[in-house]
């Protein structure tokens, strides 16, 4: 039987009080989710590393490969969230198919991927703007004042997100044409651009600077610029209860973010690919940044600057996205008694229907995250690595579990329909082992300074998020609308996971 009614009625069947405003359209749902993929900045940010971790043959290749098995994890996973529909995302899906621990386990894992991917953003953008000072004045940025920018901007981000939620819709529909706009001016621009480009057959090729002898290994390794750029799309569920016709919105919302982002990353990346003139030039780029001497080199210090600014603009409405889905998550965490003090961050401002207090806390976290960045940039790299290694676990989770329950799963009104199962289990597989490949060795001599903190990062998460279930959550944890199934969850509600 599917859950079907007006988007009022469907959240009063799960057992929530509707708080939030619904000024949301279906396309403003979907542009989140693009807003926070955003290719123009993973895509930018990872270039250097794909250069050096396979070159064209493996980023263009493992694009394809990443986006493709992503695209099942996004469709298994819309279907739940239309059964689902709520701010809660993953963890409100996981702990009613499978009980309080299993909510626990995803919303602990959501929420520290959420604040990871905002430290990384809005970072990145610092750095970013950080490459455009040293262009305009020649005044090369120190991590002081890269930390400074950042805090700035998370402040500005902040401020936006507490307006009424007609701000951060229209933000995200700039952020959606941004996109566009921006992949066909960078590629138009270089493409049409007097200077030489390179053969179709350069996409061809395979360039290892990594140390890794294994080229196996070169290409998992390498199909990180993939992995990394294709999180966030949860953010169309994290906006529902604001959505109309969030059970068709919302999983909409997933897939078609998805797909946009495939095929537009495959464009710019392949764009980017053609145009560079000297390789080696480009991967140690004196600015830091491999696209920023693409753009040097092709079109001039005038042309690069502009260019330099559309990816900055678009890393900025980027974070400004994600700070608005954290800021959801955030709340309805809150609404299940799941942080402390859950009381205070789940206040909605009468004024604006807005989690203004959640808002501040996805602002002030990820700061203090970063903060390691002044001393080390490694212990940086270990905090934000928990974005890919949580935010893909969380979202496959209430997949396994819609999976596990067989018949006993009722799907909302987007559903797959016989499809559901192969695309489940295909999900299912693929997501453990992407997991596997983030947590490999990037590099071929392995220090300090090189290691990949990623698999420690998770274990000390989970380590985290099991000791305070057992200090807080079995006591403070209220399951939204009533127990959740819990002759189904992973262990006996009463001893939690």
């Amino acid at each position: 039987m599917r859950r079907t009614g007006s988007d009022d009625d469907v959240l009063a069947g799960l057992g929530i009080k509707p708080e939030l405003s619904r000024r949301t359209s279906p396309f403003q749902n979907r542009a989140i989710s693009i807003s926070v993929i955003c290719i123009l900045a993973g895509g930018m940010s990872m270039f250097g590393f794909g250069m050096g971790h396979g070159g064209p043959v493996v980023m263009l290749g493992t694009w394809v490969a990443v986006g493709f098995f992503t695209l099942f994890v996004g469709m298994a996973l819309a279907e739940v969230v239309s059964a689902y529909p709520t701010s809660g995302g993953p963890y409100f899906m996981a702990e009613k198919l499978g009980g309080a621990g299993w909510g626990w386990l995803t919303g602990g894992l959501n929420l520290l991927g959420l604040l990871g991917a905002i430290a990384g953003i809005d970072y990145g953008a610092a750095q970013f703007i950080g490459a455009f000072i040293q262009l305009q004045w020649g005044t090369a940025p120190t991590a002081t004042t890269t930390m400074l920018l950042f805090g700035v901007i998370l402040i500005a981000h902040g401020l936006l997100n507490s307006t009424n939620v007609r701000v951060l819709n229209i933000l995200n529909s700039i952020s959606v044409w941004w996109q566009v706009g921006g992949v066909v001016l960078i590629v138009g621009a270089l493409m049409l651009s007097s200077a030489p480009h390179q053969s179709p057959s350069f996409l061809l090729t395979f360039h290892n600077e990594s140390g890794i002898s294994s080229t196996l290994q070169v290409v998992l390794v390498g199909s990180l610029v993939a992995g990394y750029t294709f999180c966030g799309y949860d953010a169309s569920a994290h906006i529902a209860e604001e959505t109309t016709n969030a059970q068709i919105s919302a999983p909409r919302g997933i897939v078609h973010a998805i797909t946009a982002s495939w095929v537009g990353g495959f464009i710019l990346l392949a764009g980017m690919l053609l145009a560079i003139q000297d390789y080696t030039r480009t991967l140690n780029s004196a600015t830091g940044v491999p696209p920023a001497q693409i753009f040097l080199d092709v079109l001039g210090t005038a042309g690069a600057k502009l260019l330099l600014l559309v990816v900055i603009v678009a890393m900025l409405l980027c974070g400004n996205s994600e700070v608005g889905a954290c800021a959801r998550m955030v709340y309805a965490f809150s609404r299940s008694g799941a942080l402390p003090k859950s009381e205070f961050w789940r206040h909605v401002s009468s004024r604006t229907k807005v989690p203004t207090r959640a808002v501040w806390f996805s602002v002030f976290l990820p700061f203090v995250l970063a903060l390691p960045a002044l001393k080390s940039p490694v212990a940086y790299g270990a905090i934000t690595a928990i974005n890919a290694v949580g935010m893909l676990p969380a979202c496959t989770i209430p997949v396994y579990l819609a999976l596990r329950k067989g018949k006993a799963y009722r799907p909302g009104p987007w559903t797959l329909g016989a499809w559901r199962k192969p695309v489940s289990v295909i999900a299912c597989v693929y997501a453990p082992a992407m997991i596997v490949v983030f947590c490999l060795p990037q590099v071929g001599v392995i220090t300090t300074d090189t290691f990949n903190y990623a698999p420690v990062t998770l274990a000390v998460a989970l380590l985290l998020l099991w000791a305070a279930w057992k200090v807080q959550g079995r006591k403070g944890y209220q399951p939204t609308g009533g127990a959740a199934q819990p002759a189904e969850a992973l262990i006996p509600e009463s001893d939690g996971f």
